[in-house]
């Protein structure tokens, strides 16, 4: 056992507090990585509340160094910098299919409080510590299947790759990968915070002609035009009795091709799927519950659209990161634009202002 230091959560409500905990040598496929950085997500806001049993260690969007090689890691080597990514089993239909996003353990082995071989790697005096995407990455140092790792260059800042893993693929992979659109295609990504972005950047490496970008917060959709909006609208500013969607249909001259909804509110994702025009496609990114002024036979089906689930971007993310990170290298992809670091000591700050949408993407330094 190794005795780090980790941001421990004991509850929906509580503040992290950062203490010792111990934590299991790798086995089998398994590899210690140290921590240099984490981005925080909602996600992780989210697993606060589902109830995991406490204490608990969260954070999936971990970048670091590895430091030991279980007896079986092929394809590793002790000094590698790696970025983490979501937990799968690794031989379910899915996973063996190419499609480890829809890992039929998925939901089990992420959002479970173990690891991927379904025990947990953290312990607090000598009792069990749950864990988060089998990775916990909150902390000085995890141990991880390589499996679930992507290596990458040692020249690059591993703060800036750390939330490629999840929030950063997730929207652009739904733009690059469920959709896939190209420069005859309009998109409209609703919500602004980091998969939004992402999503945005994305759309314009895809070539989109139009690419609207809808949210309620004047700076963000400012930041939004600088990443690749060729249009915004500002929800908070409507006109008395306009709709998000008949905005956005104004915009595209009869609505967009694609729709993205990052933000998880009902009544967005109802607007989001009127925007698009007849034959549209809609993916939707975030839990939400019931959706507002919603018919399935006027907005689905007598409009021929499609309404999607999108995990992780479809992303198979040993290919997709490096294609990411290597838009990100030639300026194509600029993250950094979203990102704000800060230390380990502060990641209640950093919870605080994410939270808030102070900042788009808070990632703390380990």
């Amino acid at each position: 056992m190794l005795k780090i230091k980790a941001a421990v959560n004991y509850g929906p409500k509580t503040p992290y507090q950062i203490e010792d905990v111990e934590l299991a040598d790798p086995r089998g496929d398994e590899v210690l990585v140290k921590i240099v950085a984490s981005g925080i997500c909602h996600t992780d806001e989210f697993g606060k509340g589902i109830g995991l049993p406490t204490p608990l260690v969260l954070g999936h969007e971990g970048a670091g160094i590895i430091e030991k090689l279980g007896d079986s890691v092929q394809g590793f080597e002790v000094g590698d910098h790696v970025l983490f990514s979501f937990a799968t089993c690794g031989h379910c239909k899915n996973c063996i299919s190419g499609m480890p996003a829809y890992c039929e353990s998925f939901n089990q082995i992420n959002f479970g409080g173990i690891g991927a071989d379904g025990k947990t790697k953290l312990f607090k005096d000598g009792k069990p510590v749950s864990m988060f995407f089998g990775q916990s990455s909150f902390a000085q140092y995890s141990v991880i299947t390589s499996r679930n790792i992507v290596k990458v260059d040692k020249d690059l800042d591993l703060a800036i790759l750390a939330p490629f893993g999840c929030g950063i693929q997730t929207g652009a992979g739904a733009v690059l990968n469920a959709i896939d659109p190209d420069c005859t295609d309009s998109i409209a990504i609703f919500g602004c915070g980091a998969v939004g972005m992402s999503a945005i950047m994305a759309a314009k490496v895809a070539g989109c002609r139009q690419i609207v970008a809808v949210g309620g917060n004047a700076k963000s959709l400012e930041l939004a035009k600088e990443l690749g909006a060729t249009h915004t609208v500002n929800r908070k500013l409507l006109e008395e009795g306009q709709s998000i969607a008949a905005a956005v249909q104004e915009i595209s001259g009869g609505g967009v091709n694609y729709a993205i909804d990052t933000s998880g509110n009902g009544n967005m994702i109802s607007n989001a799927v009127k925007s698009t025009a007849y034959h549209g496609t809609i993916v939707v990114l975030a839990p939400t519950g019931s959706i507002e002024n919603f018919n399935v036979g006027a907005d689905i089906l007598m409009m021929t659209r499609t309404l999607k689930a999108c995990y992780e971007g479809d992303s198979i993310p040993q290919i997709f990161i490096p294609k990411l990170v290597q838009l990100y290298k030639e300026g194509k992809f600029p993250v950094d634009k979203i990102i704000k670091t800060y230390d380990f000591a502060d990641i209640v700050q950093a919870e605080s202002d994410s939270a808030s949408g102070k900042v788009i993407k808070a990632v703390v330094r380990m």
